[in-house]
């Protein structure tokens, strides 16, 4: 019994080994693939009741395990689309029916409908940014979409925000209220300083806004911030006027500058916020330019960089890619506007995700409950745009592996030969 138990125990440890042998042939040949996480053997025993002068010889079990929440090498590439995490997370990509799946192959490819799809055919996911970022759905997949850029190409939207800072010239002179750019009139208007600020309306359209700047007190520091649209002007000034059925923009704001520190009071308007309907959205188009950044030094009138929001219907030429996730639209135009925000999951026990075709996972009971998430929020890491995470695989343990476990295999193939020659010893005694 002890000799066919024998034969029994090397045959188990031939197994073993030739599956330690398989996941060396898979690191191997997945050595190049991007994402990829190594996966080894590791043994327990199997013990047999033995009695006292009689030894039974057990045998040897494996388990496969994956190394999944190890970090592989990032690597840069010439393509804005491929990304790679630094950290904990996952990429959420979805199949051909929809099923959602874990992964970190990152190599990002626009296909000719505008889904970002890897070279195993997953498409990335993300939720949606509208007016405000989105939030995310912390315990499930709800809510996700595949990003297409498709969708956001000659697609305008109207400006409703932006900062216009500028320094006013203290030595300046004091304008009357009835000379001043607020006044609107025909004659007589002192322009101070004068600049000019690019818009969009809700059809895409360009709109210039003139906004003049003049001081209205010297003490305590006063100055009028007017706005008009500048193709209501007279000529090139004042005063402004609109045909029906359009509407005069016209909006004033006085600011009050601290001669201490010649920056705006606390008790000061930090915005000027204007109405301009007369693209004929509803509701009514509002933009709301932030002021809070103007100075009143004894210097030159010198305007700031101005920055609002706001596109024109012109054709997608970029996506970029941030590393909190945000996917922002690269307009031909040089406009740009967020359009998705991509989510990473993680599950509470990282290596027991269950690995999937296309170096994908599928959480399990045994990895927990994913949890979803932002890019630099909470555990999650960073995504790096223009890089590609490589396999874990290190090569020359994986050749080490595979000597011992032939050294191994060869051992216990001999065992086995051993036995089977004392069995034949055993069966010819017979004879």
């Amino acid at each position: 019994m002890s000799i066919f138990g024998t034969m029994k125990t090397a045959v188990s440890g031939m197994n073993a080994q030739a599956n330690r042998l398989g996941t060396v042939g898979d690191n191997i040949a997945n050595s190049s693939t991007v994402g990829y996480k190594r996966s080894s053997t590791a043994f327990s025993t199997l013990v047999l009741p033995s009695t006292q002068g009689s030894y039974s010889s057990g045998g040897v079990e494996t388990n496969v395990r994956y190394s999944i929440a190890e970090q592989g090498g990032i690597q840069y590439t010439t393509s804005s689309t491929d990304l790679a995490i630094q950290g904990e997370g996952f990429f959420i990509v979805s199949d051909p029916n929809g099923t959602p799946y874990l992964t970190r192959a990152g190599a990002f490819v626009k296909d000719a409908t505008g889904f970002l799809k890897n070279t195993a055919g997953f498409n990335l996911m993300g939720y949606p940014y509208g007016s405000n970022p989105p939030a995310a759905v912390v315990n499930g997949f709800n809510g996700l979409e595949e990003i297409n850029i498709n969708d956001f190409g000659m697609v305008s939207s109207p400006s409703t925000a932006g900062s216009f800072p500028a320094n006013l010239d203290k030595g300046a002179a004091v304008v009357p209220l009835a000379n001043r750019p607020s006044a609107n009139a025909l004659t007589g208007t002192v322009v101070t300083n004068k600049s000019s600020l690019t818009a969009y309306d809700h059809a895409g359209a360009k709109v210039l806004y003139d906004f003049y700047y003049t001081k209205a007190t010297a003490s305590p520091d006063t100055w009028e911030v007017s706005v008009y649209r500048q193709d209501q002007a007279t000529n090139g000034g004042f005063p402004y006027t609109a045909t029906a059925p359009n509407v005069l923009v016209q909006q004033t704001v006085t600011l009050a500058f601290d001669p201490n520190t010649n920056k705006l009071t606390a008790a000061s308007p930090k915005a000027i916020t204007f109405t301009d309907p007369n693209d004929g959205a509803t509701p009514a188009q509002s933009i709301t330019i932030d002021l809070s950044d103007m100075t009143q030094f004894a210097a030159a009138f010198t305007p700031g960089k101005g920055i609002i929001d706001g596109n024109a219907p012109s054709p997608i030429t970029d996506v970029e890619i941030g590393g909190d996730g945000v996917v922002t639209a690269v307009y031909q135009d040089g406009g740009r506007r967020p359009i998705y925000q991509v989510a990473l999951a993680t599950v509470p026990s990282i290596d027991k995700l269950l690995p999937q075709n296309g170096n994908a996972y599928l959480p399990t009971n045994d990895s927990g409950v994913v949890t979803i998430g932002f890019p630099q929020a909470g555990a999650f890491g960073q995504i790096y745009s223009g890089a590609l995470e490589s396999s874990n695989v290190d090569i020359a343990s994986e050749l080490t592996e595979m000597i011992e476990s032939q050294r191994v295999y060869t051992a216990n193939s001999k065992v086995f030969q051993t036995g089977s020659d004392l069995m034949d010893v055993l069966i010819n005694l017979k004879r």
